[in-house]
């Protein structure tokens, strides 16, 4: 068997691997708060036919060797968290996060989950949650009677209750960052987790210790370039065309010595 064949049919493996990619980060280009996939590739292991500087038969040492590659593969996928564009709302309780930093939610398995879509809501039992139900921590509550909600950039939270002349402050929204946010567990519905590769979770105040600050009546868009993708898209898809074209050559070559052997 020609061992182009088999190369060749690693590269369009991961060609499909990384149009894969690329269409979810098209399919959400309008996904508050998403961040795009990046794959990346290594090359296989080689067939080593000499070794680099073997001597040779008239005693010197060759200045290169004979290695073959065996083709390519898969080893890993990036997320990749540079900002998205911030969106005007309007909405008292839609906040962006500018710069680095997570909301933390309770998971729906009880674990700590992280988001950075701020598209939070009120519950019916007054507390903060954000678009599926899940609470955020640590936990803000809303009294009934609360009007004119504020979100300041260092994550306090005030508003007007009845029976009171100034503000209340009923809460402070805090962020959490990680040494490696790209080593997060993707769990889907604008969430991550915690990763032996991400690192420890470490929480603060919006603003302080390099983390961002928060926007209200904002949310942060996906950071998805739809013309980078467009333009990854068509290197892909030639890519894939000229390996399947390798398949034909090596298939070519041996229908040709096939037919010689008859």
């Amino acid at each position: 068997m020609n061992p182009a064949m088999w190369i060749s049919k690693t590269g369009v493996q991961a060609q499909d691997a990384k149009l894969q990619a690329i269409a979810n980060n098209l399919a959400n280009v309008n996904t508050v708060g998403f961040k795009r996939d990046r794959v990346m590739f290594e090359d296989l292991f080689y067939q080593v036919e000499r070794q680099p500087g073997a001597q040779a038969e008239d005693g010197t040492a060759a200045p290169t060797g004979v290695q073959l590659g065996n083709g390519t593969r898969l080893v890993g996928t990036q997320k990749v968290f540079t900002n998205g564009s911030l969106q005007a709302t309007g909405q008292s309780l839609d906040v962006a996060i500018v710069g680095n930093g997570f909301l933390q939610v309770e998971g729906p398995d009880g674990r700590a989950a992280y988001t950075r879509a701020g598209q939070l809501q009120i519950n019916a039992d007054g507390r903060l949650v954000n678009a599926h139900g899940l609470r955020i921590q640590p936990e803000i509550t809303v009294p009934a009677n609360a009007t004119a909600i504020t979100i300041g950039e260092n994550g306090v939270v005030t508003a007007r209750v009845a029976g009171s002349a100034t503000p209340t402050e009923l809460g402070q929204l805090r962020l959490t960052n990680f040494l490696n946010p790209a080593g997060l567990m993707a769990l889907g519905d604008n969430l991550f987790q915690e990763s032996v590769a991400s690192g420890n979770p470490t929480e603060g105040v919006p603003g302080e210790n390099g983390l961002g600050t928060l926007k209200q009546g904002s949310l942060e868009g996906s950071n998805v370039q739809v013309v980078e993708e467009m333009v990854d898209m068509i290197a892909a898809q030639r890519t894939y065309e000229m390996n399947t074209k390798v398949l034909s050559a090596a298939d070519n070559m041996l229908q040709v010595l096939a037919q010689a052997a008859r």
